[in-house]
């Protein structure tokens, strides 16, 4: 079972990018971490750059039996898990190659293709919740466990909905509304896991720049990864957190659900 020497964290999507700076902080602090990535090689040359004591697994959250393969894989080795961070996301799966502003102007309400918009909230909500359940009973071994979702202040429907808010046209039906919806899911996760060692989080990195948004994002990717490193790390918030980086380094704020 779990000991103090040995924290044992899983991340999606870890092979580059915001994932990629989390599992390697992660690593750096002394996890166990297991690079999730949908193709095996990039994770392994991934987790070769990280070292540290990470693990390379093939994971694609739409895939049930590669969720099962690395539970399955984790409960052999260590029969727990500390971290599960809820990384891996995409935009879009239309045409690749165009700008933010084109696939923005294409995911609208009025118009995007509903083959589309399922198959991006089949990754971003309904596989990032599938590997969440696989995880649930590895979590619930440990003697203090955490949840960390990497999600979006675009999904805020407060803020969407505010006519002040210089970003408002950017919230489209296909991945913004997805981020809604997953912040939703997870709201209630916390809410029903408030009782138990298992804490959940909601953490938004800003506007960076990564495949996501063509990388054009404002902020770089080290930038970005800063909130999301914080609360991967810390192990004191209060569960059914949602917060979002600050101007400046350092503790990030609140976001409005």
């Amino acid at each position: 079972m779990e000991t103090k020497e040995k924290k044992v964290a899983l991340v999606s999507g870890a092979n580059t990018g915001v994932g990629f700076q989390i599992a390697k902080a992660l690593a750096d602090n002394g996890y166990v971490v297991y690079v999730g990535s949908r193709s095996l090689e990039k994770g392994k040359a991934a987790a070769m750059e990280m070292g540290g004591e990470t693990k390379a697994v093939q994971l694609d959250i739409t895939d049930e039996n590669s969720i099962q393969a690395v539970v399955k894989l984790i409960e052999a080795e260590y029969g727990y898990l500390s971290l599960l961070v809820n990384n891996a996301a995409i935009s879009h799966v239309g045409k690749a190659g165009r700008t933010m502003e084109e696939v923005l102007g294409a995911q609208r309400a009025s118009v995007a293709p509903i083959d589309e918009m399922r198959a991006v909230w089949d990754t971003n909500v309904f596989g990032t919740l599938a590997l969440t359940q696989a995880c649930l009973p590895l979590l619930h071994q440990s003697t203090s466990a955490r949840i960390v979702t990497v999600s979006s202040a675009l999904g805020s429907l407060t803020l969407n909905a505010n006519p002040q808010n210089p970003y408002r046209a950017a919230f489209d039906a296909v991945y913004g509304a997805s981020k809604t919806a997953l912040n939703g899911v997870f709201l209630s996760l916390a809410n029903e896991l408030e009782n138990t060692n298992v804490k959940v989080h909601l953490v938004s990195p800003g506007f960076t720049a990564t495949a996501l948004n063509n990388f054009q994002g404002t902020d770089t990717v080290e930038e970005g990864s800063r909130e999301p490193i914080r609360v991967a790390l810390a192990e004191d918030m209060p569960t059914g957190s949602f917060t979002g980086p600050e101007n400046t380094a350092g503790a990030g704020y609140d976001l409005p659900w």
